[in-house]
């Protein structure tokens, strides 16, 4: 991969391109404190091949990436690949040495890298090095958690700490969004990124079949309704939600509309956000699952369908209010769903 200071040289005069790769050199070293900013430091030019969907993705790389990501609950494994395309291509950049010292797949710089080092991963190698594809995709997965990524807290924070400029935080997003969009297009399976939404999926796959019930938990003999299904899954990872759709989705972290969506997240639908009238639960690849409405049974189904007024999702983490909310008293069970324009 061609380096930003020969590209920015390119046509100058000898004198010139002393000149400029110094400047680009310091420039660099600047920006790119913690992990040395990769070999791609400075603001792209035209081609830098980072647009490709999920298949651009390296076989070896791919596991990697989603092994490593739920070490930090909250961090999308597409964020730690957006971060790997754009530093080497995945390690496909010829040398993986940066003019600021950084090297490796994920381009740190070495001092940087033994603070993220440890403990070694599984499949690492003894000493860690920042030049093993698992190690350092590990590693950055640990930085990226230490500076924000954990729960989702601020990914805008975590990845500027690994290359302090904006420009970057909004390549390596868009980067991740194109990931989870063709992730989900071609149903790549994604790990959940945390046990808690792992434990929420498998009890919501354990109902697929029993019948939707209005104002339905799941107590013996009884099926369940939208927000009570969402509610028992959550209960049996250790979360509490509370009863209804509306006060689950007040009550729980929001997804910020330019993150991919990760398993476990629940996905909100209604005419505003105050008027919310159904709850899925979100299992990757584009899917859900939901108890509809009255005559079908808890499914498995895409996640949107035309006019479904999807409104959102939210990503429960444990740390719900205490205080009661307003919509209890107003409304003790989950409200009967209209079926939804284009759902069955």
């Amino acid at each position: 991969m061609e380096s930003t200071a020969a590209r920015v040289a390119t046509g100058a005069g000898a004198g010139c391109l002393a000149f400029l790769a110094l400047v680009m050199a310091a420039a660099t070293a600047v920006v790119s404190t913690l992990t040395g900013g990769g070999l791609l430091s400075s603001p792209p030019g035209g081609d830098t091949n980072n647009a490709a969907g999920a298949s651009d993705i390296p076989p070896a790389m791919l596991p990697l990436y989603q092994q490593a990501a739920p070490t930090c609950p909250g961090l999308p494994w597409t964020v730690l690949a957006a971060i790997g395309k754009i530093e080497t291509d995945h390690g496909r950049a010829p040398t993986m040495v940066s003019s600021a010292g950084a090297v490796g797949p994920m381009q740190f710089l070495p001092a940087t890298f033994d603070q993220y080092a440890l403990p070694v991963p599984p499949g690492g190698v003894t000493p860690p090095t920042p030049w093993d594809p698992t190690d350092a995709v590990y590693a950055a997965a640990r930085l990226l958690c230490a500076n924000g990524a954990r729960d989702g807290r601020d990914l805008h924070a975590a990845i500027y700490a690994y290359n302090h400029a904006d420009w970057y935080v909004t390549q390596v997003l868009a980067q991740a969004r194109r990931y989870a969009q063709d992730a989900d297009s071609q149903q790549i399976p994604v790990p959940a990124p945390n046990q808690a939404a792992d434990d929420a999926i498998a009890f919501a796959h354990s109902r697929i079949g029993v019948p939707y019930e209005w104002g339905g938990t799941g107590q013996p003999g009884h099926g369940y309704d939208c927000s009570g299904l969402t509610q028992a899954a959550y209960a049996a990872a250790g979360i509490p939600l509370p009863r209804v759709a509306q006060d689950q989705h007040d009550a729980t972290p929001k997804v910020a509309d330019t993150d991919p969506l990760l398993p476990g997240d629940l996905l909100f639908y209604g005419t505003t956000p105050t008027t919310i009238t159904h709850v899925g639960l979100y299992t990757g690849a584009g899917h859900m699952i939901d108890a509809a409405h009255t005559g079908t049974l808890v499914r498995a189904e895409p996640a949107r369908h035309p006019g479904d007024h999807y409104l959102g999702a939210t990503r429960p983490t444990g740390a719900l209010p205490t205080a009661p909310l307003a919509h209890r008293a107003a409304h003790p069970v989950q409200s009967q769903p209209p079926v939804r324009s284009g759902r069955p």
